[in-house]
This record gives structure tokens, C-alpha cells and sequence, in this order.
């Protein structure tokens, strides 16, 4: 909860003044201090540390001025030191201007001085958020300027900005401990370090490739940043259940209260607020299809939430290759069971669990009313075998770039994530609570061709995210309608004509 926060930096000052007294005075005092701190970082950067904010000039105070942690801060120093010695990932969500970057730097001095050859990294998608000489909003920058603003008894020996702080690289002469800089791309191609710091990796264009890369280099990597929606490795990465979180959220800072969030309600643009001020993955965007709340509500009811009637509708995403999922999902009217996903299944194979799951459907008292398959690429081998098995009746094989005729949905594809958006807004449905289910669905986009909807292509998606929406794409195959038909019980209305797959 905040309270009011007014830290009394003539006072820090004179103490720091009067402890550095007491160390040139008594020499023997120097070590033992110097050994506390090693075990210690809260004590060093509270006691020693110096920060930077140039708005302080506008309510008249210092722009530099003593690094005074209030408790969430310390909190959080104190975990960093956990995942690092503890060998392991962290992943650290934040609201906006909560002083993170600061405390990564202060840490990674802490490490710099008192361990030795320790190596910190830094990692953002820009160069110049890294390093740029003389920009304080680089990273660089506040670790230079931290280690100047020390005293010379904390200083390594010998310290020569010039020398010992070029461009991306800060080496400690006297105990060989560095920091080091990368961006972009370039992220995790470097030398092996003690921790690595991706400053807002939700952000990063090929966060999965960045990750694959630090895997080999770092054993531990903490991600930090504000949400970026819900469609990206970061969002994933929270919700996984996999990686120790820790939240940073502003009524956690003393510093803001009611009235500073009713100005930043009155000031930001609703989505920016949600996701940069509230830590709110779900914040609409302009340009995604299904609002994330919508999947967030169907994701908080169970089984026994919802009334189950009707048949099954079996959706089957077949995969293309790599890293990309063969996904079926199991939907009967208000319910979707958790999604069967396999690597690597051939056509024959995937045929095989589909009907191994219908039958599983059938046992327990279901009846299978379609089996919907997308007829492209490695789809098309599991749509013949199907329709060599027992539920060949059922299976229905569409093409989602087939243009549609009813003034409102250009292609199939369109058509389907209509409907399965309006299933969503009618409310009262259940499913898996599956992250990554989750972040497929939130980030679809769309856009519009001549007045008609049209959703971005599975190619476009995975351009962009770096991963197929197999998950996705697999539950919205459950919403093709099945006709009655005198000699096909269950068949799709005929697509107009085939077109490119979008």
C-alpha cells in the first residue's frame, strides 16, 4: 500500500558525510565494511548509491541525490541476489517509471565491486537505450555515472572512466569483474555472464530467438518490463507458471497515490494506462480481434460452471514444421477441454489422435458432430486418413482463404473468428485456462479489404510473434457449421470459390 514518501536527502547526506569521516580516519574500518557489503547489497546501495531524476529540478529538489530505497525496492534488490545465486531465471512486471532501471544498475555495480570477475549484462532492443555517451536515459550511462558518484575507498582501484568505461564495456581493473552491453539482435551473441538484465524484453521483435541465444550464455536472465499485450514470449513466460515473478506495481510505490493515478487516467490513453500504469495484459488494442478480457472471463469457469449439450466440434490444426503444433480441440457448445498439442506427427499420426480422442469423447457418453481440418499443407495427408476411418461422416475439410459472399467477411478464416468472437461477447462459456491459448487468441489481427473483415494470415502472425497460432487457430475451426444434407449429415456451406489461404 503507498504512503507518503518524503526522504530527507540533506540528512542521508550528512550521514554519508560523517560514516566516510569515520572511515579516513580508521583505516581498519574499510574492510570489514567492504566485507558486510559483499553479502549485502540493500546496505551498499542505501548507504553509498547516488541516483539521477532531472524532474526533481521542477519542485525544487537535487537531480542527484542519495539512492534511498523504499521497501519494494529493497524487496526487490534482495530478490535479484536470490535468482543470481540461486542459478536461476526471474521475470520482473512492472508499471511504468518505478525506478527498475536504476536498481538493475545499482545491483550490477554492487556485483561489479564487491564480486570478483563477475559479469553483468544488459540487453534492449536499441542500441542507445544501452549506451549512448552522455544520454542519461542509457543504461550505461547511470552505470558510469554510479560508480563516479561513489566514494574513491568504494571505487575500484586505479578507476579510469576513459580506460576502464568505453563504449558497451565497463571493466573493474582491480578485481576483473565487467559490465557488459548488447541490443537487438545482437543480444546473447556475446561472452557468458553471472546474470543478464533484458530491459523491456516484452518488446523485443525475436524475443523466442534472443532467449535461445542467453540459454547458452547465462544462468541467470531476468526479464523486466511493462506488459506489451498478451500475444508475445514475455506474456507467456509470466503466465507459465514456470519462471519466480515479482511484481512492481505502483501502489507499491510511496511515492504515488490516488490522486497521481487520476492523473495519469486523465492524461494517457486508456490502453496505455491499462498496460503501462495497471500491469493489465489484456488492455484492447486497436488492431486485435478478440478483447482479452473475453478469454480472461471463459478462462476463470470450469467444467461445472457451464451446461454441456449438444455435439462435439472437433478442430484439428495441422503443423507445418520446426517448432509449430499439431493442436485438437475438443468443443461442445459452452465447453472447450484442454487442447491435445504433439510435435512432429505426419498426417497418418494426427489422424490417429483425432480419432483416438473422438473415441475417448464417445465412451464417455458424446456424440462427435463434426471433425473440422484445415486442407493445407500437412492437412491435407491427416484429412485423407480421416476419411478412410470411422468418423469419416464427420470429417470436414475447409480452406480459411475461401472468399465468402455474405457482405461482411472476406474470406472463411474471417467468418470463423467472427463467430468465435461473438461466442465470447455472449459470455457464459468455459475453457482451459491455457496462457498460451490466451495470447494467440488476444493478438489476432485484423483489418478490413472493401469493407469486409479480414484476420492477418498464420504467415503474418508468426512474421510478427516469432510463433504459429496453432492453438488458436485449431479452437476457432471448432465455430465451421455443419449442414444436413440428404447425403452428407454433416458438411460446411460451400466457400464461393478457393483463393490463397489467408
Amino acid at each position: 500500500m503507498a504512503y507518503e514518501w518524503k526522504p530527507d536527502y540533506d540528512a542521508a547526506y550528512i550521514e554519508r558525510a560523517e560514516r566516510l569521516s569515520r572511515i579516513r580516519e580508521d583505516a581498519s574500518i574499510l574492510p570489514g565494511l567492504k566485507e558486510f557489503y559483499k553479502d549485502h547489497p540493500v546496505e551498499f546501495i542505501n548507504d553509498w548509491g547516488v541516483t539521477f531524476d532531472p524532474r526533481n529540478a521542477e519542485v525544487g529538489l537535487p537531480t542527484t541525490m542519495p539512492f534511498l530505497l523504499f521497501p519494494k525496492q529493497a524487496e526487490f534488490i534482495t530478490w535479484l541476489r536470490d535468482r543470481w545465486l540461486g542459478r536461476e531465471d526471474g521475470l520482473a512486471e512492472k508499471s511504468r517509471d518505478m525506478g527498475a532501471s536504476w536498481l538493475c544498475v545499482g545491483f550490477a555495480v554492487w556485483m561489479f565491486l564487491f564480486h570478483p570477475g563477475t559479469v553483468a549484462g544488459f540487453g534492449s532492443r536499441k542500441e542507445e537505450y544501452v549506451d549512448k555517451l552522455g544520454d542519461p536515459k542509457a543504461l550505461f550511462w547511470k552505470v558510469r555515472q554510479f560508480i563516479n558518484l561513489l566514494p574513491i575507498e568504494f571505487r575500484p582501484a586505479g578507476w579510469d572512466q576513459k580506460k576502464h568505461a568505453p563504449y558497451m564495456n565497463i571493466v573493474n581493473p582491480e578485481n576483473g569483474a565487467a559490465i557488459v552491453g548488447e541490443s537487438g539482435d545482437n543480444i546473447g551473441r556475446g561472452n557468458r555472464t553471472s546474470i543478464y538484465f533484458k530491459d523491456e524484453s516484452a518488446f523485443y521483435e525475436r524475443a523466442e530467438s534472443i532467449d535461445a541465444a542467453l540459454s547458452q550464455t547465462s544462468n541467470c536472465k531476468i526479464d523486466i518490463s511493462t506488459p506489451n499485450g498478451n500475444g508475445n514470449p514475455f506474456y507467456r513466460k509470466r503466465h507459465g507458471g514456470k519462471i519466480n515473478v515479482f511484481t512492481f506495481h505502483w501502489r507499491d510505490d510511496p511515492r504515488k497515490n490516488a490522486e497521481w493515478y487520476a492523473k495519469q487516467k486523465n492524461t494517457l490513453d486508456p490502453v496505455v494506462l491499462a498496460q503501462e500504469v495497471d500491469i493489465d495484459y489484456n488492455a484492447s488494442t486497436s488492431d486485435a480481434w478478440i478483447n482479452g478480457e473475453l478469454i480472461t472471463d471463459a478462462q476463470r469457469k470450469g467444467p461445472a460452471d457451464v451446461e454441456v449439450n449438444g455435439p462435439w466440434a472437433i478442430g484439428v490444426d495441422a503443423a507445418h514444421m520446426g517448432d509449430d503444433e499439431s493442436v485438437i480441440t475438443k468443443r461442445r457448445g459452452l465447453l472447450t477441454l484442454p487442447q491435445i498439442s504433439r510435435h512432429k506427427l505426419d498426417g497418418p499420426d494426427l489422424a490417429g489422435a483425432v480419432e483416438e480422442e473422438c473415441r475417448t469423447l464417445e465412451e464417455s457418453g458424446g456424440l462427435i458432430g463434426s471433425i473440422v481440418i484445415e486442407l493445407d499443407g500437412p492437412g491435407v495427408s491427416a484429412y485423407d486418413a480421416l476419411k478412410r476411418g470411422k468418423y469419416a461422416e464427420k470429417v470436414i475439410g475447409v480452406h480459411t482463404g475461401a472468399r465468402q459472399s455474405d457482405d461482411r467477411n472476406y474470406n472463411l478464416k474471417a467468418k470463423l473468428w467472427r463467430a468465435a468472437n461473438d461466442y465470447l461477447k455472449r459470455g457464459g462459456c468455459a475453457m482451459d485456462k491455457d496462457p498460451e491459448l490466451k495470447a494467440q487468441l488476444g493478438s489476432y489481427r485484423y483489418s478490413y479489404r472493401d469493407g469486409l473483415l479480414l484476420m492477418e494470415s498464420k504467415k503474418e502472425y508468426k512474421k510478427r510473434l516469432g510463433k504459429s497460432p496453432d492453438r488458436a487457430d485449431s479452437w476457432v475451426l471448432t465455430f465451421a457449421e455443419p449442414v444436413k444434407r440428404p447425403t452428407e449429415p454433416f458438411q460446411m456451406i460451400p466457400p464461393s470459390r478457393p483463393i490463397a489461404r489467408r
